[in-house]
């Protein structure tokens, strides 16, 4: 007993020790102490000029409560805003997110104590707005749900653009894959949406400005909203079936996706009054595109035409968008910048679903025409191209695995006889029901091939030539047998078969099929309606395969 309390006495230093935390193996501290102090957001008098009146937020009749008041401006698209209360004054921008408070990230936002029954007023003034209904949308309350509803507009503006860059390197690859136009076309809209976005949203400016937008917002948003309204109307016009249904309007689009793209370009020459103009003439121009879009969609689907669906599901949300503006809706007003981008992602996931789907029908369609060169138009059976693809993975794959290969070539006696007398369309028919049997005799469709005329070529992968022959021999008296039975006033069917087993060494593809080929000539010579067995010392007979009967 007493030597066990001394070995916990000696060894509890060193538990101790084990339990403190240690740099480097049970946390990490990165970064430095720093003497930096916290950037001024003063307003410089420059600003303040030119800040209009602004609003005031009156304390409630009884005063302010002495609680902490937050105040965030939301949807500033331009410019610099202030908030002051008191000897306290901050200005902030959009497009530069070291001027603003960190606990605001999508809007510029103040946290003020005003003392119990202060009655002055909070005034917050912003630049002229550029676009009438584009007006700041101000959030007053408890800091902690305003700050919570700020990061949530910062969470759904940075998820779109997010998403955006997803889709726009999706479509990167696929061209890379593919060297499908469309799909650049559609990396190059996306890299400019999410440009646009950027700016609207003043994620250019976060966490620092990545983008030289300075103080001239309001003509990147101009410009980029020119580019983005002709990308968007080409591509609704078309997804929504425009340029199926009205052929002729190809030009039209054109000249207005080029129209936009003048004015892009002037945009930085122009000045308040003509930006502004600008700005609300793009709204409409949007808003039109949007109707015309819709309109094309619906004449589309009653045209049977329901790949029309991706271009109304498209343009739906950007138009009652356009509807939620004209009728002034305040919650539009209230949540824009969320409503566009969302609107902007949603037309993105459908165009990038209609340029997959339109892929998706060009696969399939060169996989029918890829099907129809294969396919032996008569029996359906794959044709001599495609039979020597198939055997000569047989091969390969035998090789590898060291397993067995042989290879049966069939060949119908008297088959031109069968022509001449019975004529071309019993011919054909014989033809079919051969084919039929010797699918039936096998595990693969594709293992039967029509090599041409009364040919055909059966493949026993995995199969001796020992346990090949007895099944070509079954065939071969199922095919007699069965013709005998129905013939009545119809042909005799008999079939002669050359038998070929790959050698291990030696044997490719041309060797295998020439020696089946001479075994079925043996049979032909040695009476018909038998199967030989190519042995090694073969003879190697020449001639045309339609020869013989």
């Amino acid at each position: 007993m007493l030597l066990s309390l001394l070995l916990a006495l000696l060894l509890f230093p060193l538990a101790a020790a084990a339990q403190t935390p240690q740099a480097g193996r049970d946390y990490l501290l990165v970064g430095e102490p720093t003497d930096e102090q916290a950037p001024i957001r003063a307003c410089p008098p420059e600003t303040l000029e030119r800040l209009g009146d602004g609003i005031l937020i009156a304390a409630p009749a009884e005063g302010w409560s002495g609680a902490p008041q937050a105040v965030d401006v939301f949807n500033v698209f331009a410019g610099e805003v202030m908030i002051s209360h008191g000897d306290r004054r901050i200005c902030g921008n959009m497009q530069d997110a070291r001027t603003r408070d960190s606990r605001f990230r999508a809007g510029i936002g103040m946290v003020l104590v005003p003392k119990p029954g202060d009655m002055e007023p909070i005034r917050v003034a912003w630049e002229t707005p550029l676009k009438a209904r584009w007006v700041p949308t101000l959030r007053l309350g408890a800091p902690s749900p305003v700050q919570q509803m700020d990061t949530m507009r910062l969470l759904v503006r940075t998820a779109c653009i997010a998403i955006a860059i997803a889709l726009a390197l999706s479509a990167l690859m696929g061209f890379l894959t593919t060297r499908d136009r469309d799909f650049l076309v559609y990396t190059l809209a996306t890299a400019l949406l999410v440009v646009w976005q950027s700016v609207l949203s003043g994620l250019s400016g976060y966490p620092e400005p990545w983008l030289p937008v300075g103080g001239f917002a309001p003509w990147w948003m101009v410009s980029a909203s020119a580019l983005s309204i002709a990308v968007m109307g080409w591509v609704l016009w078309r997804l929504c079936g425009g340029l199926q249904t009205w052929p002729r309007s190809r030009p039209w689009v054109r000249r207005f996706a080029q129209l936009l793209l003048a004015l892009a370009l002037v945009t930085p020459l122009l000045p308040w009054a003509g930006l502004a103009w600008a700005a609300a003439a793009l709204d409409h121009a949007f808003s039109l595109v949007c109707v015309l879009a819709l309109v094309a969609g619906i004449v589309s689907l009653r045209r049977g035409d329901y790949q029309a669906v991706d271009g109304v599901a498209a343009v739906a949300p950007l138009l009652l968008m356009a509807l939620a503006d004209i009728a002034g809706s305040r919650d539009l007003v209230r949540f824009r910048v969320e409503a566009v981008q969302l609107s902007v992602t949603w037309f993105l996931m459908m165009y990038a679903y209609g340029i997959n789907r339109r892929l998706g029908q060009l696969r399939q369609q060169r996989d029918e025409m890829r099907q129809l060169a294969d396919t032996d138009a008569l029996t359906g059976l794959p044709n001599r191209r495609a039979g020597l693809r198939q055997l000569e993975r047989h091969m390969l794959r035998a090789r590898k695995d060291r397993l067995p290969l042989s290879i049966g070539f069939l060949d119908i006696d008297l088959f031109k006889q069968i022509n001449d007398r019975f004529g071309h369309e019993m011919g054909d028919a014989v033809l079919v029901s051969v084919a039929n049997m010797l699918l039936a005799a096998v595990r693969d469709r594709d293992d039967v091939i029509r090599m041409g005329g009364e040919e055909f070529l059966v493949l026993l992968p995995g199969t001796h030539a020992e346990a090949a022959l007895p099944r070509l021999e079954q065939l071969r008296e199922k095919i007699a047998r069965q013709a005998a039975e129905r013939r009545h006033d119809g042909p005799v069917v008999t079939v002669s078969i050359g038998l070929a087993e790959m050698r291990a060494q030696g044997d490719d593809l041309t060797a295998l099929l020439r020696r089946a080929d001479n075994a079925m000539y043996q049979a032909k010579r040695g009476g018909r309606d038998r199967v030989v067995a190519a042995g090694d010392d073969a003879p190697v007979l020449s001639g045309d395969p339609g020869d013989g009967g």
